[in-house]
């Protein structure tokens, strides 16, 4: 018999709706997943078991009166300790970042969950700041991988990553500047979605402008379009969201993705050296799509790697972040986030700007890319998660954590929503992703395509160790 702690959002859901269990039952399973865990994963900052026992006895009750509160209401869900989550400190992954305070707003996303239902079990790791793809840092510590707790989680939304990972809740909330809900989700082995840009309001306004994004993090693609049914409601304090949502992320989701014209780019233009057991499983995930009917042929996006121009957009982002502390202040901070501030700090207005062009003619190379083709198909990563506790791997020669992400950050620049499946794992057990992304605002149709993967078996891997 599966446990509640391995079931899906929509499987609780369902099994409280038909009285098989409750969701204190499922509130347990999940604190206890997490606190088994969080010895050798640390995928928390803090857990809130007496208020998540509380909020599900509240649910359990509206479930005994046939009055669920919303599409979500009893389902544990964790957030990442970027998002503010009222009652909870917000420490951002930071020592500079005081813990006294009323704390008495929630983050947009925060708030739909709360308005539906949802129990919050706790507040996932983040680096400082969320400003690389790995998860650890002065406040936190280490966040390891529930498959191979030598190997990193990813990052930044790793803690969240981790936590569905274990059985910590089927939902978490993440936030992607980069790659950060996908790096993670890949080397965890879930599913991960980047909305296209303003599809989930945000506030506070993140310091990395328009790259950052809230998207979902779950056990797989139907998950993911229940949790945007909720996190996608308006909200006034984001004064860059679209417009209402037309129609249902879940209406169509078995749709399939027969008819789809699908660009499978394996490397970019030969731009990516991607590792041969990553390069073979997501050559099967995207020979599934054509066996289920998508029109797939190999093409790659006009466009060369705009990793400088991301630098300067991101780099001025996390000086700007750091900008009011004290000299004592930063010497609290992780040495290599000081190292990309000072970088940061000494761009000009004109470089900022200069960036903005190539970020202008990126998009504007997708916006055609797409008129061809509905969804571009790339592996997630090139490799698979490496040593905890550093940014890069070791002899890679990379500098910066972007040297290891070339498939992830291009598209916050474009702002298109992008997913990440899990397509298998390497020699070594350890996950590998496969990345579908669409046309800005076809949020929908990459949900269906990542769901077709699930429902064929092709994103079927093996559990965690730990969990």
């Amino acid at each position: 018999m599966t446990e509640l702690a391995d079931l899906t959002a929509v499987q609780l859901v369902d099994g409280y709706r038909k009285g098989e269990f409750s969701p204190v039952d499922a509130v347990h399973a999940a604190l206890r997943r997490a606190e088994q865990t969080q010895p050798t994963v640390n995928a928390f900052v803090r857990l809130t078991r007496d208020s998540a026992l509380s909020q599900a006895e509240a649910s359990a009750e509206r479930w005994r009166r046939g009055a669920p509160q919303g599409l979500v209401d009893g389902v544990p869900v964790s957030v990442k300790d970027l998002l503010l989550l009222r009652g909870e400190p917000t420490l951002r992954g930071s020592r500079t970042v005081r813990p006294e305070g009323k704390w008495n707003e929630d983050a947009p996303a925060v708030a739909r969950l709360r308005e539906h239902g949802a129990v919050f079990i706790g507040r996932t790791t983040t680096p400082e700041f969320g400003w690389k793809g790995v998860t650890d840092g002065p406040q936190s510590g280490v966040t390891r991988n529930p498959h191979d707790p030598s190997r990193t989680s990813g990052g930044s939304s790793g803690g969240s990553a981790a936590a569905v990972a274990v059985g910590a809740g089927p939902l978490s909330l993440g936030t992607d500047g980069g790659g950060s809900v996908r790096i993670p989700a890949s080397f965890c082995g879930i599913f991960a979605l980047k909305p296209t840009y303003g599809r989930v309001p945000l506030y506070p306004a993140s310091p990395f402008g328009t790259l950052a994004h809230v998207g979902p993090m779950t056990r797989d693609a139907a998950d993911a379009a229940l949790m945007m049914e909720v996190i996608t409601g308006p909200d006034d304090r984001d004064w860059s969201q679209l417009g209402p949502v037309a129609g249902s992320f879940r209406t169509g989701l078995d749709g399939g993705v027969r008819g789809l014209r699908v660009a499978y780019s394996p490397s970019l233009g030969g731009q990516v050296a991607v590792r041969p057991a990553v390069a073979a499983a997501v050559r099967r995930a995207v020979e599934s799509l054509a066996a289920q009917g998508a029109y797939v042929e190999e093409a790659d996006p006009d466009f060369s790697d705009p990793v400088e121009a991301f630098h300067t957009l991101w780099f001025s982002g996390a000086a700007r972040v750091v900008q009011h502390l004290s000299p004592a202040q930063r010497e609290l901070l992780d040495p290599g986030l000081r190292e990309v501030c000072g970088q940061g700090a000494r761009y000009s207005a004109l470089d900022y700007l200069a960036a903005v062009d190539i970020r202008m003619d990126l998009g504007r190379r997708m916006g055609r890319f797409h008129s061809a083709y509905d969804l571009l198909v790339t592996p997630t990563l090139p490799i698979t998660a490496f040593e905890a506790g550093v940014e890069v791997p070791k002899g890679s020669g990379h500098r910066r954590w972007t040297g290891w992400t070339p498939f992830t950050y291009p598209f916050n620049l474009t702002q298109q929503p992008a997913a990440t499946v899990p397509c298998g794992v390497d020699g070594e057990g350890l996950p590998i992703g496969v990345q579908i992304v669409g046309a800005r605002h076809a949020d929908t149709v990459v949900l269906r395509a990542a769901h077709a993967l699930y429902e064929s078996g092709s994103a079927t891997i093996a559990p965690p160790a730990l969990g």
